[in-house]
């Protein structure tokens, strides 16, 4: 920038610039108009350049920014899979150190109770009973024999649903139960508290709810179907509820299962007498007690199952269901076996909904199809794989559809269908290979997953076409975005799996609206050109020109040579020039778009363009009295007969690999007669 201009672009950046005294100023100091318009034109080219460095200056920032927004996902990845192996670590610590803590309490209860044994059950029970008698409706509870306290404490419950405070409770674990009181609002005498619930021990499982400030300290009952969540004084409490809580279970799993193996040996033989008609003789009586369910993991297999279904840990929860179903895939199905199962086959219903929801497109789609491998190999081995194949496969419906909708359409068109294909058929082969891996032994799944693949390709077509098709491109741009779609097709078949026809089939109605509309385009125009024919050679007036004309035409394939000579003349009308050149382009771009469907609409197309031309030449031949201009029309007419004609053919065949008959069928027809220029000339 010159001098003045700097001095004028430091005035116009100064701080204390007032445009209205600048004015002022410059009005007078003016001698006339002329001056004026120079400054302004001086202001007009400063504004020009400070527009095109902001121009820079933003695709600059953008670049930036998309580079900077690729770190941050990054980082974000990093940061979610060092959060999840922090989550790890921290219950497998949590799991070592409740370990060590029971270990010690064990070994501490068990000498208390050596060196004590009477007094402290005795003590219990006392202790026991003199609590109870501040419970309204708990008089019944010391009726069964050996029961006494464990633990008792202050709680509050929460609402499972909205995590709000429902109500202050006392419980009580016995050894084998444990008691829910409320307390009274209006105390009686010595009565405190109010009777609630009455839960076995067997019949419910504790989870450990994470801290969630300001939610802290609770702990869950899981009673199928329902639950319930307390909250203790403080973390030091919740450790202790909890710890007692598991050793009193295990006590009573454990003493229960003595008690079963010390009946065994002292029962009395039945008689054989029975009264089931279909009772075999050499069946043994003690059918019953063939199946060994007092083993401690058989035991504990329901709640073990919810603590793995609550703590999402769903491959042990498989992994003790096979261990199951090994153990009593040989064993006759007794009463027993029966219970057993039902209460395991509802854990599996419940476990089956968690996968489930795991899978559905509602969940974060951002890990990619691995993001889905646990939820369905877990499905696949419950024996759900039909379940698993049609919402692993809606689970990626979902995300090449978010992918596309999330797709910044750019102005290019071309660029963006780079950028669509990109993404849609990378999507499309990660999840053909992971649903291969996933699904390797379940060979009937292959065939939705076909079906899955042609429905994906609609979503597709349906993206590529609204941008290509319905924004009415050119019939070169559209030509390369086929070309763009078809070349990442064909990637698909490394994998054996091929598309192109799905793709070809759903594209032929808008390519097919695509040619015959440019088809139109040209007639139109040829038209146009030839109610302005006045048939005079084409004059470059450049020699560039002309040489740029001949290549063009060596690069169509057509001879042009002997229609042009030493100077910048052309031995051919312009009206002929420019229909040989739009002509050669449409068949250029038309056999981009080739398939099979769209063979007769090409050549229909081809035809009916040449035909607009053989007419015009025709029409001209029979009206013009000037033989000068009649041999120049016949010139014309020898050139689109014997040079171009045949070059259309040739290319089509070559590019095809079939004849195109209707195009020699229409040059056989349209052959030049020359006769005397004298007498009447004409294509027949």
């Amino acid at each position: 920038m010159s001098e003045t201009g700097n001095k004028l672009r430091k005035l116009l950046e100064s701080p204390n610039f007032d445009p209205q005294n600048y004015v002022k100023h410059l009005s007078q100091q003016s001698d006339g108009d002329r001056d004026l318009q120079e400054h302004r034109q001086k202001i007009q080219n400063l504004a020009d350049e400070t527009a095109q460095n902001l121009k820079k200056n933003v695709y600059k920032n953008y670049r930036q920014f998309i580079e900077t927004a690729k770190e941050i996902s990054y980082l974000e990845s990093e940061m979610y899979q060092l959060s999840h192996i922090l989550t790890e670590q921290k219950g497998i610590m949590e799991s070592i150190t409740q370990a060590l803590l029971s270990a010690d309490k064990d070994e501490t209860s068990k000498e208390m109770q050596a060196a004590f044994p009477k007094e402290t059950e005795e003590l219990k029970q006392r202790t026991l009973t003199s609590l109870l008698e501040k419970v309204e409706g708990a008089k019944n509870i010391m009726d069964s024999p050996g029961r006494h306290l464990v633990y008792n404490g202050d709680l509050v419950e929460f609402d499972v649903d909205n995590m709000s405070p429902v109500q202050k409770v006392h419980a009580f674990l016995m050894n084998d139960c444990l008691l829910i009181a409320t307390w009274l609002p209006n105390r009686r005498g010595a009565v405190k508290y109010k009777y609630n619930a009455l839960y076995e021990l067997e019949s419910f499982a504790v989870v450990n709810v994470k801290d969630n400030p300001p939610m802290k300290d609770m702990f869950k009952i899981l009673m199928f179907p329902d639950s319930r969540i307390f909250q203790a004084e403080n973390s030091k409490v919740k450790k202790e509820w909890l710890e007692i809580l598991d050793e009193t279970k295990k006590n009573k799993v454990s003493k229960d299962t003595h008690k079963k193996e010390e009946e065994v040996p002292t029962s009395p033989v039945r008689a054989e007498v029975s009264t089931n008609p279909f009772d075999v003789e050499d069946e043994p009586m003690g059918a019953e007690e063939s199946v060994d369910l007092s083993l401690e993991w058989i035991q504990e297999l329901p709640e073990d199952l919810d603590v793995c279904i609550a703590q999402r840990d769903f491959e042990g929860a498989v992994d003790l269901l096979d261990k199951l179903n090994e153990y009593l895939k040989d064993q006759p199905a007794t009463q027993r076996v029966k219970e057993l199962r039902l209460k395991v086959e509802e854990r599996v219903r419940q476990l089956t909904e968690v996968l489930v929801f795991e899978l559905s497109p509602d969940r974060s789609l951002r890990g990619g199809p691995k993001a889905t491998r646990r939820a369905v190999s877990q499905l696949i081995r419950l024996g759900q794989s039909t379940k698993a194949c049609e919402l692993f496969l809606k689970n990626r419906a979902a995300a090449v559809q978010t992918a596309i909708r999330q797709l910044r359409i750019e102005g290019a068109t071309l660029l963006y269908i780079h950028k669509l294909c990109n993404i849609f058929f990378t999507s499309l082969l990660e999840t053909a290979k992971e649903f291969e891996m996933d699904f390797a032994g379940n060979t009937g799944c292959y065939s939705a997953f076909v079906v899955w693949s042609k429905s994906a390709m609609r979503m597709f077509v349906d993206a590529f076409s609204k941008q290509v098709f319905d924004s009415k491109e050119s019939l070169s741009t559209a030509a390369e975005c086929v070309k763009v779609a078809k070349e990442h097709c064909q990637q698909l078949t490394e994998i054996g799996l091929d598309l192109t026809f799905t793709l070809q089939s759903l594209l032929v109605k808008d390519i097919k609206a695509a040619l015959q509309s440019y088809k139109d385009i040209i007639i139109e125009a040829t038209k146009h050109r030839n109610s302005e024919e006045m048939w005079r050679r084409m004059n470059l007036m450049t020699p560039e020109a002309l040489t740029k004309l001949k290549d063009e035409m060596r690069g169509c394939g057509i001879s042009f040579q002997q229609y042009t000579g030493d100077d910048c003349w052309v031995n051919l009308s312009y009206t002929v020039v420019a229909f040989t050149k739009q002509m050669m382009s449409f068949l250029e771009e038309g056999l981009k778009l080739y398939f099979p469907e769209l063979h007769m609409v090409l050549l229909e197309s081809l035809r009916e363009i040449i035909l607009v031309a053989v007419q015009h030449v025709d029409y001209s031949l029979r009206c013009e009295q000037d033989p000068e201009k009649k041999a120049f029309i016949v010139q014309n007419a020898t050139f689109l007969h014997d040079t171009v004609l045949p070059v259309v053919e040739r290319r089509f065949e070559e590019s095809v690999g079939k004849p195109a008959k209707q195009l020699q069928d229409l040059r056989k027809s349209t052959r030049p007669v020359r006769i005397n220029p004298e007498s009447t000339t004409s294509l027949v």
